[in-house]
């Protein structure tokens, strides 16, 4: 990522990891809550939709309010954040069509970290970071966090009905 823009990295970071988060706090969610392949479906795909769109244009405001950036920074930023999200986003579409769910849920979470972990270690090296692990387990913990808050959320709603 050397040689893209700053804007472009800042969309693109943004909607990675945002995705990848989002997704699988989702998915751990809506299967702990309903146990339906077609409701973690619909989920993955709302949220390629609407939190694409959603976070893209919370990167363009939040670029906007700097009052630093040019009209094309901006829509870049905005238009990357979009692209990144709703294609992390539907990647975890493919292991719940492979495969039963429980597995894909496991195969999806594996996925994500192994993403955020080889991501945010990239980061961390152009950083110069002088501990990358250190900044991937912090990262990698947050997405522990957020699976395992979601999965009690998901069952406390399926005790709601």
């Amino acid at each position: 990522m050397k040689f893209i823009d700053s804007s472009t990295k800042k969309g693109f970071s943004f909607g990675l990891v945002s995705g990848i988060i989002t997704t699988l706090g989702l998915i751990v969610g809506l299967h702990s809550g309903t146990h339906s392949k077609l409701a973690v479906l619909g989920g993955i795909m709302t949220i390629a939709v609407a939190d694409a769109f959603s976070d893209a244009l919370g990167v363009h405001i939040s670029e906007e309010s700097e009052i630093k950036h040019s009209t094309r920074e901006i829509w870049t930023s905005t238009i990357s954040c979009f692209l990144a999200k709703f294609f992390f986003a539907l990647t975890f579409v493919i292991p719940v069509l492979l495969f039963e769910l429980n597995t894909a849920i496991i195969i999806s979470i594996v996925y994500g970290f192994l993403l955020i972990a080889l991501f945010s270690y990239y980061i961390a090296k152009q950083e110069k970071t002088e501990k990358p692990f250190k900044v991937v387990l912090e990262h990698l913990l947050i997405a522990i966090l957020v699976i395992i808050i979601t999965h009690y959320v998901g069952d406390w709603a399926s005790t709601l009905s």
